[in-house]
């Protein structure tokens, strides 16, 4: 993720451009739907969930990327790659594999 981003200036100019025009946003929302997704299926415990586990991985990524490639927050570019690496990813793990955490038989949609 942090290589793609700090590598490539394609992706944080398809971010600017997603979020101030319908076109890019269409463009972010193919690659959800094309490359996040299909990951997402195969790892998580209910493919019919995957959906609202995909978004929510893709909302705490894209924000990241927003804060400290986009808008440049300091202190999101103060944190060091591990540091980011460490706060972010036992939350994406538990939107991608842990159980639902809502009321019992509640579908998470």
């Amino acid at each position: 993720f942090l290589d793609m981003w700090e590598t490539n200036e394609v992706l944080t100019a398809l971010l600017r451009v997603g979020v101030s025009n319908t076109a890019g946003a269409e463009r972010m929302q193919n690659i959800f739907k094309e490359q996040l997704l299909p990951v997402v299926i195969k790892v998580c415990p209910d493919p019919e969930q995957a959906p609202a586990r995909a978004a929510l991985c893709a909302s705490h990524v894209l924000g990241m990327a927003l804060t400290r490639y986009v808008l440049k927050f300091p202190p999101a570019v103060a944190l060091h790659r591990e540091e980011i690496l460490a706060w972010l990813g036992p939350t994406l793990q538990r939107y991608l594999t842990a159980p639902h955490p809502g009321h019992p038989g509640v579908p998470l949609r």
